[in-house]
C-alpha cells in the first residue's frame, strides 16, 4: 500500500476519534458534576523499509479533566455540591461501589437515597434509607437529618451520613458506566474532610466555546485527509497508465 495513502487514511481514522471524545464532552456540557475526557495525538514513525521521512499520528485519551465545575444554588434541600476534591459513593449498576460527583439526590417511593442516575447513595454502612418524614435536610458533612412523619419541626433526627472519600485523580479512572473507581479496585475510605455545599450542584466542567472550536478544527483536519486520500488515489493512477506506456 502507498505509505502517503496509509498515512492519509490513519490519519483521518484518528481524527474522528478524536471527535468523538470531542463530541461526548459536548453531549455532557449540562450534565451534572461531569469531568471532560482529555485526548492527544502523538506522532508515531511508520515502520518498514525506506526513509524515515514519513510519520503518522494517534489519538487516545489521556484522562479526564480535575478542574472544578461551577457550584449553581439551587434552593433544594437534598441538591449538594462538594466544594473542592472529594466523591460521593454510589452502588453501580454492577452492585459494586463507585464514585461521583453529580449531587442531584432524591428519595424513592420505598425511602432509598438515590441520585439523578438513579443508583443508591452510599451511607457508612451500606445504601440510604430515608424514613417518611416531613422535611429532610443534608449537613456539610453528608449528615441526613429528617422531622419525622407527625412530628413537629423541633423534633429532628439523623437517619444516616453520606459516605464521602477522596483520593489523588491519578488513582481514580473512569468507567463506560461514566462512574469513577478507584484503580486498585478497592473501595475507598471515607475521608471526614470532604465537604458538600447544601442547595447547591456542580456544573459539568466542560468548555462549551474550546469544544466547539475543537470540533470546527477537527472537522476541517478531517476534510484535508480526505484530498491527501484521494489525491494518493490519484497519483497511483497516473502512475499505473504511465508504466502500460499511457499519457
Amino acid at each position: 500500500m502507498d505509505r502517503f495513502l496509509y498515512i492519509s487514511m490513519s490519519g483521518a481514522k484518528e481524527t474522528l476519534r478524536a471527535q468523538t471524545a470531542n463530541n461526548h464532552n459536548l453531549a455532557n456540557a449540562s450534565t451534572t458534576g461531569f469531568r471532560a475526557d482529555m485526548s492527544a495525538f502523538q506522532t508515531r514513525s511508520v515502520a518498514g523499509t525506506g526513509y524515515t521521512s514519513r510519520a503518522y499520528a494517534t489519538n487516545s485519551t489521556t484522562g479526564w479533566d480535575p478542574t472544578q465545575g461551577a457550584l449553581t444554588a439551587t434552593g433544594r434541600d437534598l441538591d449538594v455540591g462538594i466544594n473542592g476534591s472529594g466523591w460521593i459513593a454510589v452502588v453501580g449498576k454492577d452492585g459494586r461501589e463507585a464514585y461521583t460527583r453529580a449531587g442531584d439526590l432524591r428519595v424513592d417511593p420505598s425511602g432509598m437515597l438515590l441520585n439523578g442516575a438513579g443508583l443508591q447513595v452510599m451511607g457508612d454502612g451500606g445504601p440510604l434509607s430515608v424514613p417518611p418524614n416531613t422535611s429532610a435536610s443534608i449537613g456539610s458533612d453528608g449528615t441526613i437529618s429528617v422531622v419525622p412523619l407527625g412530628q413537629g419541626i423541633e423534633t429532628t433526627a439523623t437517619v444516616g451520613r453520606i459516605k464521602l472519600v477522596n483520593a489523588p485523580n491519578e488513582q481514580m479512572v473512569r468507567g463506560e458506566d461514566g462512574l469513577f473507581r478507584s484503580t486498585s479496585g478497592a473501595d475507598l475510605p471515607a475521608d471526614a474532610n470532604v465537604k458538600l455545599v447544601t442547595g447547591s450542584l456542580e456544573t459539568s466542567n466542560v468548555n462549551t466555546a474550546d469544544a466547539m472550536v475543537n470540533m470546527i478544527e477537527l472537522a476541517r483536519r478531517f476534510d484535508l485527509q480526505v484530498k491527501a486520500m484521494r489525491t494518493a488515489e490519484e497519483n497511483a493512477a497516473t502512475s499505473a497508465q504511465l508504466l502500460r506506456g499511457g499519457v
